[in-house]
């Protein structure tokens, strides 16, 4: 009786264990580096999804166009029954009857008709055209799918930076809680023991006190950055992230971008431009193919049924076939086509104008960034050296107090010059590698 009771107990609690995990599904959990996170959003981002169906759009239009130059066929089937009759009035001189006329029905009760037909293009300026441009178009869908994978990529990286940066800054309240709580630790010794006043200790206690309130706020930026990294990748906010490497993995040098006048060529925006006037030039091609014929080619058969009683309806057929051509020759249009070509000239002339600017715009981009990212490297040395020389400070200040020869007033003014050279040196570091990234954007790195 005991044995089943826990046998009831084990299955019921089992059950309940089921029901648990399925209202409350296990979390999933990755570990990704910076090119992990890039792959996942190009595979999980909802814009870069939404642009490779676009591509796949863009290959049904093109396939939809070919459609039109090959044959179109048809078929066709009726059925008829005449309720009434229609009924003409013949003239009564074909009776004997002048100077009256004569009702007479025409036709049978029952009809029907079983047809095909074929059309089929043989010249049209216009389509030729038209196939053209949609295989740009598809080339146009290709590199906005391009440039929405650059996007996501550069999104992803500075997300990704902002977490590293975040890590860091960590490192260093961590580092720096540490020290500042032992040498609390020695200096409220000090004063337990009447070698230090009591100021001495408060004044480092208010320091210690801050630090942890700003690594408390640090930590919850951190919390907000990864789950920013996660919408930035398409990947659920309830996933769990962990990151692998350290902001000292990435490689910031001086020396890695050259101003190069030709590198505006690499950049997808220089593209598209190019990509927009090809498509302008075809759109006016297509216009003035509109003075050009067209011909095509048609056929068409049929067989026609009729007689008064329905179930012999079929038994003789009367077949009727035509084949033909069929050209169109545009005479006069009230001058619209002319204003038609005169619009797409003037599209095409915007269309340059705009590649003209974004050349421009590019250059522009490529200087500035450059110089945004040597400034910036300039001030992450400039804020390391200062973070160097006030742990220096610190440290020997901590001596001279130890030894009687230094002011808590001296070590405390250290320790707050400290924590604003960290602060300094973590919003240089992040500045930095932002700089980085929008450069590498700039130059055309990131493809």
């Amino acid at each position: 009786m005991m044995k089943t009771k826990k046998l009831f107990i084990t299955a019921v609690f089992s059950l309940f264990s089921i029901l648990v995990w399925a209202q409350n599904p296990p979390e999933k959990v990755h570990d990704f580096n910076l090119e992990q996170c890039i792959n996942y959003a190009y595979e999980h981002q909802t814009s870069v999804l939404n642009a490779a169906i676009d591509q796949k759009i863009a290959d049904a239009k093109v396939k939809e166009t070919i459609g039109i130059g090959l044959p179109q066929i048809s078929a066709s089937a009726d059925l008829q029954d005449f309720l009434k009759l229609p009924t003409s009035l013949l003239p009564g001189e074909f009776f004997n009857q002048p100077g009256t006329f004569i009702p007479v029905k025409f036709g049978v009760k029952y009809s029907s008709s079983l047809g095909a037909a074929v059309n089929q293009l043989i010249f049209d300026g216009s389509y030729l055209v038209g196939l053209q441009a949609s295989k740009t178009y598809r080339e146009l869908s290709e590199k906005t799918f391009n440039r929405t994978k650059i996007e996501t990529n550069v999104a992803v990286t500075k997300a990704f930076y902002m977490v590293l940066v975040n890590n860091k800054q960590l490192d260093l309240l961590n580092a720096n809680i540490s020290q500042l709580k032992t040498q609390l630790d020695q200096t409220q010794a000090l004063f337990d023991n009447g070698f230090a006043e009591k100021i001495d200790a408060d004044r480092l206690r208010v320091i210690y006190n801050n630090l942890l309130t700003e690594k408390q706020n640090v930590e919850r930026s951190l919390g907000v950055g990864i789950t920013m990294l996660k919408f930035q990748m398409g990947m659920p906010v309830t996933d769990v992230l962990t990151l692998s490497g350290t902001i000292e993995d990435v490689k910031l040098d001086k020396g890695v971008f050259m101003k190069d006048t030709t590198a505006y060529q690499n950049r997808i925006e220089y593209s598209l431009a190019q990509t927009a006037i090809k498509l302008n030039q075809l759109d006016l091609k297509r216009y003035k193919s509109a003075y050009m014929p067209n011909l095509s080619a048609f056929g068409s058969g049929s067989y026609q049924y009729q007689n008064n009683k329905f179930s012999d309806l079929y038994d003789e057929s009367f077949p009727t076939m035509v084949i033909g051509l069929k050209l169109n020759v545009p005479i006069f249009s009230g001058g619209q086509r002319y204003q038609k070509v005169k619009q797409a000239e003037f599209e095409v002339l915007k269309s340059q104008n705009d590649l003209f600017q974004t050349k421009n715009s590019i250059n522009l981009d490529i200087e500035n960034s450059i110089t945004k990212y040597t400034n910036a490297i300039n001030s992450l040395e400039s804020q390391q050296r200062n973070l160097d020389l006030a742990n220096e400070v610190l440290r020997v200040s901590k001596i001279k107090y130890e030894q009687g020869v230094g002011s808590s007033l001296e070590v405390t003014q250290a320790q707050t010059s400290l924590k604003e050279a960290e602060n300094n040196y973590i919003n240089a570091l992040y500045d930095a590698v932002v700089s980085k990234v929008d450069t590498e954007k700039a130059t055309g790195v990131i493809q």
